[in-house]
């Protein structure tokens, strides 16, 4: 019990609830009550871009919540052209629940089910982005349900190997639920995948960045890498250009399946 209950702590560090901005006047999030599969009720922030190119679900890191979310949520816009709806786990901010792996996963399945129906698209046509744990849950749900692209942010190969690097100590790789096994997972997903690291990360090391890269059998995808860049740094403006280019060639090569309310904007996406 009290190894569950240690691995609970070190796996989801929940921030307080009254940490964070959230009522941003500057960026007027649509407060969104959903469910999970099992049923439990989550919360998240629906943020529209009129004539949106992009429709992104965002998975945060262990130690965030939505109302820290709201500076990432203005670049995603602005840089992306991107509609962008962010969510807490359960246990996170106002989600209800206690988180654990396969739980968090289905979290976001249902985040992304719930933008595709808002948007009137498939799954496949939802970004699935994520920093850290949110990569992992990322990688889960596009296992499940499809993506646009996979976007990954400072993502381990294993939650094992980021907690034996970090507590080399505790018996972690034996004793530990909360596995996500990124590298066997995304092994059965071949879309496009954005992946980028920073170089001084000592919470996840690059090589089990590189490792969880060399796993993925997409055609198409992109590794980069930030230099001096720590775990939590925010990426600089070069990364965001990098990825938008890479987004763009996502674009040229698939078709997107817009409803009839998107098809003018579509005709002028894939011209």
């Amino acid at each position: 019990m009290l190894i569950r209950m240690i691995e609970r702590s070190l796996v989801y560090p929940r921030p307080p609830r009254e940490r964070g901005d959230w009522r941003p006047r500057w960026l007027r999030p649509q407060n969104v009550w959903f469910r999970s599969a099992d049923n439990t009720k989550l919360h998240g922030w629906y943020v529209p871009v009129a004539d949106s190119r992009r429709f992104i679900v965002y998975s945060h890191g262990n130690g965030e919540h939505v109302a820290d979310l709201s500076s990432l949520v203005v670049r995603l816009q602005q840089r992306l052209n991107a509609t962008v709806f962010v969510y807490d786990y359960r246990g996170y901010g106002r989600s209800r629940g206690t988180p654990w792996e396969k739980g968090c996963v289905a979290d976001c399945m249902a985040a992304q089910r719930w933008l595709a129906e808002r948007e009137g698209v498939n799954t496949d046509d939802i970004i699935l982005m994520g920093r850290s744990l949110g990569g992992g849950v990322s990688i889960g749900a596009a296992v499940e349900q499809g993506a646009r692209a996979l976007v990954l942010e400072a993502t381990f190969s294993r939650m094992t190997d980021a907690a034996a690097h970090r507590y080399p100590w505790l018996p972690v790789r034996i004793f530990m639920r909360n596995r996500y096994n990124s590298i066997r997972r995304i092994q059965k997903y071949l879309g496009p995948t954005f992946q980028s690291h920073g170089s001084a990360d000592d919470v996840v090391p690059l090589e089990m960045a590189l490792e969880l890269y060399e796993s993925s059998p997409s055609q198409m995808k992109e590794f980069y890498k930030i230099h001096f860049a720590g775990h939590n740094d925010t990426p600089p403006p070069a990364y965001y250009e990098a990825l938008a280019s890479f987004l763009d060639q996502v674009d040229e090569q698939f078709e997107i399946k817009l409803p009839a309310r998107h098809h003018r904007r579509h005709r002028q996406l894939v011209s």
